[in-house]
């Protein structure tokens, strides 16, 4: 199957409609007193209920084409509907978001997907397009074990004409969103002459998020999630630092946090954060039941507290594990249940490979002794730090070399106490335990080290005093060289792929899809089909796969466990 880039434009900006739409409807609608005035957290809106929307009716019904269309359909109608409020709300920010979408697409000319968008995110995000989830589906492989709402997104976008080719859209649905946040906050502040440490901590994160994470097809389900991660911090500083309405500020932080565990279930951890949250609170309110009340009240509370229920429950379906590979939460009991043993020694594995001990083409001799206490440092030093960490570092302290250049003056002024030391404690925790259990930058070391970086130098940075008319010209100086290099970066990506695999991104807009990446529902097929054909014959049916995966049904869903 071709696919144009013109047909592909269209279905893009149809998804980003519909996505507005249902954001609008919500906050108009729904939340009027909790409405959002930035087009970023719109989306992030309609993102969230899209989450919470997809893990529950995965339930009961497939996310095919004609489900899809539906419900997108609506979400566009809605679009239409409140166009006047878009308008209204957007004012001068409409050209704005269409040119960060705009700007965007250059990543979605993709053909050579990251190795586990095809082992595993391809195969999952198909799979729910065409049957309900079935219990047990972490059997047949390991990567399935770990579901992310990243899979569940694109299943809603698996649309007519162009099918599964939007499956690569979330991520820059994500940092499309977070670049709208991150740019109105920016306009917002330098138009109200409210220059500050945080003015220039989002800029930053910009810049960051758009030069690091200029690879779409990388993103996965680690780098939308530390990207939201960053704008999290960036929206807890603001509670903390500035006043502010509180339920609205509660309410942009459910709708973050919930995403970002919702994309992995290990980003749990980052509940930590909520102790500086409630710790605000009580401040404000003084007693714990007006905090309670505060949180019972608000409308993205509750649905956050739903979304972590789904997901949960989801994960017990999978793999019998609330949260896998924490083998404290497994419950091997159950006829899927993956057995404790295997967790603990799973665990091991990806500990050991996180920690420089095994890579495609070597394994150390011993995993146990070498992920026990510190006997891995020296050789991940040598394996990770040099040259994955160091050149990371050193991309950093060029970009904050030169925002110095760029911003610095030769005037300083006195600065006021910033209120950061109980969240930047929180960091340091999260970032100790990242070194000691996980210490590859995919999985939290990213957000971590930059946050605490870009909080030191925004706030060594604020003492400048600078004219507004002036900074303005500078940050918007380096948003758009920062669009140029992002630009330029994929330019140079899809230029090696035309050259390499002879890609027509013009012309037949695709990734490339191999039979393998079907593997997952063949398989599902095969074994439903058998287990239907003898079941009414009063048969013992055990049809397997590669002798290992059986099926039976129990309560209307399809139950898939190993012997």
């Amino acid at each position: 199957m071709f696919i144009n880039f013109y047909t592909f434009f269209i279905f893009y900006f149809f998804i980003i409609c519909s996505i507005i739409g249902y954001g609008l409807f919500i906050n108009h609608t729904v939340i009027k007193s909790n409405s959002f005035k930035n087009i970023g957290y719109i989306g992030l809106t309609a993102i969230f209920f899209f989450t919470i929307y997809s893990y529950f009716t995965s339930l009961f019904i497939k996310h095919g084409l004609y489900h899809n269309i539906i419900f997108l359909g609506l979400g566009f109608v809605f679009f239409i509907i409140k166009f006047k409020d878009f308008i209204k709300l957007s004012k001068n920010d409409l050209y704005i978001t269409l040119g960060i979408f705009i700007y965007l697409i250059v990543g979605l000319f993709i053909y050579k997907a990251h190795d586990d968008f095809l082992y595993y995110h391809f195969q999952y995000s198909y799979y729910l397009t065409q049957q309900p989830t079935v219990i047990g589906i972490g059997n047949f492989g390991l990567g399935l074990r770990t579901p992310s709402s990243l899979f569940y997104l694109n299943s809603l976008f698996y649309l007519p004409i162009v099918k599964y080719y939007t499956f690569q859209i979330t991520p820059v649905l994500i940092l499309g969103f977070s670049n709208l946040i991150l740019i109105t906050k920016i306009k917002n502040d330098l138009k109200n002459n409210k220059y500050n440490f945080l003015t220039i901590y989002n800029l930053l994160v910009f810049i960051f998020i758009n030069i690091f994470f200029y690879r779409i097809s990388e993103h996965g389900t680690d780098k939308s999630a530390q990207i939201l991660i960053l704008i999290l911090i960036s929206e807890i500083l603001l509670m903390i630092n500035f006043k502010g309405i509180i339920e609205k500020s509660i309410s942009k932080l459910f709708i973050l946090i919930g995403l970002i565990i919702a994309f992995k279930a290990f980003y749990i951890l980052y509940g930590l954060l909520f102790f500086v949250i409630i710790y605000y609170l009580f401040k404000i309110k003084k007693d714990f039941l007006s905090i309670l009340n505060v949180l019972i009240k608000n409308y993205f509370f509750l649905s956050f507290i739903f979304l972590l229920i789904l997901l949960l429950f989801h994960n017990l379906l999978i793999s019998g594990c609330l949260i896998y590979p924490v083998s404290i939460t497994c419950f091997d009991n159950n006829l899927w249940s993956i057995k404790i043993d295997e967790v603990k020694d799973l665990n091991n594995w990806y500990e050991q490979w996180a920690k420089g001990g095994a890579g495609p083409n070597f394994r150390v001799d011993d995993p146990i002794l070498y992920i026990k206490d510190f006997n891995w440092v020296s050789n991940w030093i040598d394996i990770y730090f040099f040259n994955k960490v160091s050149d990371f570092l050193l991309g950093i302290s060029v970009l904050l070399l030169i925002s110095f250049f760029v911003l610095k003056s030769s005037e300083k002024i006195s600065q006021k106490k910033k209120k950061i030391n109980l969240l930047v404690f929180f960091i340091l925790i999260l970032l100790l335990e990242w070194f000691y259990n996980h210490p590859a930058l995919r999985y939290g070391g990213y957000c971590l080290i930059v946050s605490l970086v870009f909080i030191y130098f925004s706030i060594f940075m604020e003492k400048y005093k600078v004219q507004i008319n002036l900074i303005s010209k500078k940050f918007y100086f380096l948003i758009f060289v920062t669009m140029l290099i992002f630009i330029f970066r994929n330019y140079e990506r899809v230029k090696f792929e035309k050259e390499f695999y002879s890609y027509k991104p013009l012309k037949n807009f695709y990734f490339k899809i191999e039979e393998k990446s079907f593997n997952l529902q063949n398989n599902i097929e095969e074994l439903i089909s058998n287990y239907e054909v003898c079941k009414d014959n009063d048969i013992n049916c055990q049809f397997t796969i590669d002798g290992n995966i059986y099926v039976e049904k129990k309560y209307g869903k399809y139950i898939f466990y190993k012997k």
